[in-house]
């Protein structure tokens, strides 16, 4: 269990468990515990372990242990296995390096069948396409075509009726969990509790009172119109599928319904496409070749104002939305949507190259969102700096042809003030 942090609607789960069942053996899941990964924030730690000690609780009430190992996985996991015997291993899928390389290490290390199951994404990444995806709209007919067949409700994880040998393994394994979490800080308060089950409340209360208005406000940072899933969809506790189904079996207006679908299904797999599908997706590289050559073309363009790391971290700029937008991640460990875009391109506006600006972006993204280490962010960053995912644009000094976002269109948008005021100081 890696990317899928949950006993419901895990396809991973459901699969080791349908095959444990028919050879009438037991059923483990194994959590590979690192002490730190890609700079993720103590608060994104917190939130994991939380909602794993709860997972744990859940599993463990249907007679199946969590087992959390420590250290490298490529090393821990196979070690496991031969240790005890199992007789197969199933892992979730996910489109990140270190993973598939982690994944790929740990086939060769093992001598039982090796199983990778999708079940992050509604429609399976392998499925949805065979290539990576030029933008949304060549990608959106074939998740739609497939939609009908994936969109359906998963099965429920039954009470596993063959024990676990060393019955104590998890129970200690639940402590080293709880354990780990004493040193760390609370939970950052915007996220709200971790969970499972806290997942499915926030759903509900979006069901209830806020996807009505998602189509019209969910742009506005000022509204609170957007559906507070993030970080539970990014460390699996809540099934995208379910929040799917929820929202397609809601009273909201078609519209409503569409324009929520379209983040969560087609936006949200079309980054898991993109990092799958391209092994530079974080790298200058990455980006189509227009994007490529018209930002080289505008290298030596004169930057008006350059900031170093630390102006950026601690939001010392002279755009008060930018600063705004820097202070509510660090604070929260969330930014909203439309934010986070102009928020890359200005830090590509105010770094001395593309390259050192989507290293910039992506560390501080990493650094503070509690979603972030994501396809969504990588997608994101890279569409706002190297065009991906989007079109060519009227060419304009520095950008070339890769879009343009501006204070002023932002002040046509929505009220910037009311916003910038509602942020408190860092520190």
């Amino acid at each position: 269990m890696s990317r899928d942090q949950r006993a419901e609607d895990n396809g991973a789960l459901l699969a080791a468990q349908e095959m444990a069942l028919a050879r009438k053996e037991p059923l483990a899941v194994l959590f590979c515990l690192l002490p730190s990964f890609k700079g993720a924030p103590g608060g994104a730690f917190a939130f994991m372990l939380d909602g794993l000690i709860e997972t744990a609780r859940d599993l463990a009430r249907r007679k199946i242990p969590l087992i959390v190992l420590r250290g490298d996985p490529v090393l821990e996991i196979p070690r496991w296995i031969g240790a005890r015997g199992a007789s197969a291993l199933f892992c979730d899928f996910d489109p990140l390096r270190e993973k598939r390389l982690w994944q790929r290490e740990i086939a060769v290390r093992v001598s039982v069948p090796f199983f990778e199951v999708d079940g992050h994404n509604v429609v399976p990444c392998r499925r949805a396409s065979f290539k990576q995806e030029y933008a949304a709209y060549t990608f959106r007919p074939k998740i739609r075509a497939l939609l009908p067949r994936f969109l359906e409700d998963m099965p429920s994880l039954k009470d596993h009726p063959f024990p676990w040998s060393r019955e104590d393994e998890g129970s200690r394994s639940l402590d080293r969990l709880v354990e780990a979490r004493k040193n760390l800080p609370s939970p950052l308060p915007a996220s709200g509790p971790p969970g499972s089950a806290a997942g499915r409340r926030r759903l509900d209360a979006f069901l209830a009172a806020g996807l009505t208005d998602y189509d019209g406000k969910r742009n506005d940072p000022n509204e609170e119109a957007q559906s507070g899933l993030s970080p539970y969809l990014h460390f699996g506790q809540i099934s995208a599928r379910r929040a799917a189904l929820e929202v397609t079996r809601s009273a909201a207006s078609d519209e409503a319904k569409e324009a929520f679908l379209e983040e969560l299904v087609v936006r949200r797999e079309l980054a898991d496409n993109f990092c799958f599908y391209n092994e530079a997706y974080d790298r200058f590289e990455g980006f189509p070749d227009w994007a490529r050559r018209t930002l080289d073309a505008h290298r030596s363009d004169e930057r008006p104002l350059l900031y170093g790391p630390a102006d950026l971290e601690e939001a010392r700029t002279d755009d008060p939305l930018w600063n705004a937008a820097q202070r509510q991640m660090v604070l929260t460990g969330k930014m909203q949507g439309w934010l986070r875009m102009y928020w890359a391109k200005k830090i590509f506006e105010w770094s001395p190259s593309p390259e050192e600006a989507l290293r910039r972006a992506l560390l501080l993204n990493d650094r503070y969102e509690l979603d972030g280490r994501d396809p969504n962010g990588y997608a994101g960053v890279a569409w706002s700096i190297g065009g991906v995912h989007d079109r060519a644009w009227p060419e304009r000094p520095l950008f070339g042809k890769v879009r343009y976002m501006n204070l002023a269109g932002a002040r046509r948008k929505f009220d910037v003030d009311a916003f910038c005021r509602s942020v408190p100081p860092l520190g």
